[in-house]
């Protein structure tokens, strides 16, 4: 799962991506709002953690950007501004909810469970897709109820594909959304190849009844079998 983690603080910036990372979701960030504007322009993310306060403008703009823009990530206004009004304008614009600073990283780390469960396995906390079960929170998977080990890499690209089950994923929105925008320094899919070769190998193995289906020059899509 990638997110977006707007905050002008340095300090509740580090505290709030060390939380995050140590989950094993992919974590971006920006600290103003000319950098959230150009991410949220070019990436798409699970969560984006949004701060209304930015030193060069109102973080309620990006909000607006990101709903004009017809982006279905999900959005926690998390802000000092703890005022009735701000809240209801946030959520009135689409935010997913509101946590007001001060807050313990727990309660942070519970909530953005919570938006992802809502945004992408509606409420649930176990995915099923033929016979894999999947389990995002504890990053665990059986196939006909024994475990799968895969790396982090091949769990993130298999979930980034559940998540888009019904639609085609292309190798360049799979690139960025595992390996963030740090992609841009590659100019191949060599290691993509790689890693759903890898995948593939252990879902035959495993006689999983999904498979992860190829469409030449374009990307992948998951199906069931």
């Amino acid at each position: 799962m990638k997110i977006l983690i707007i905050e002008d603080e340095p300090q509740m910036l580090d505290n709030m991506r060390q939380t995050l990372e140590r989950e094993h979701y992919k974590v971006e960030a920006a600290s103003d709002f000319r950098t959230a504007s150009a991410k949220i322009g070019v990436y798409d993310y699970d969560c984006v953690l949004l701060d209304i306060t930015l030193p060069d403008g109102n973080g309620l703009e990006l909000l607006k950007q990101l709903k004009k823009l017809g982006k279905e990530d999900g959005v926690i206004i998390v802000s000092a501004k703890d005022s009735l009004d701000d809240r209801i304008k946030g959520l009135d614009l689409g935010a997913d909810d509101y946590l007001p600073k001060p807050f313990h990283m727990a309660e942070l780390n519970a909530r953005v469970k919570a938006v992802l469960r809502r945004r992408n396995f509606q409420g649930s906390t176990q995915i099923e897709v033929g016979n894999m079960s999947i389990s995002p929170e504890n990053r665990s998977i059986q196939i006909s109820a024994k475990d799968l080990v895969l790396n982090r890499k091949e769990f993130d690209i298999l979930m980034y594909l559940v998540t888009n089950k019904t639609r085609l994923v292309t190798k360049t929105a799979l690139a960025e959304h595992v390996w963030g925008d740090h992609i841009d320094q590659s100019d191949t899919f060599d290691f993509i190849y790689s890693q759903i070769k890898n995948l593939r190998k252990k879902l035959d193995d495993a006689q999983a009844t999904v498979e992860i289906e190829a469409v030449y020059g374009v990307g992948y899509k998951l199906v069931v079998v």
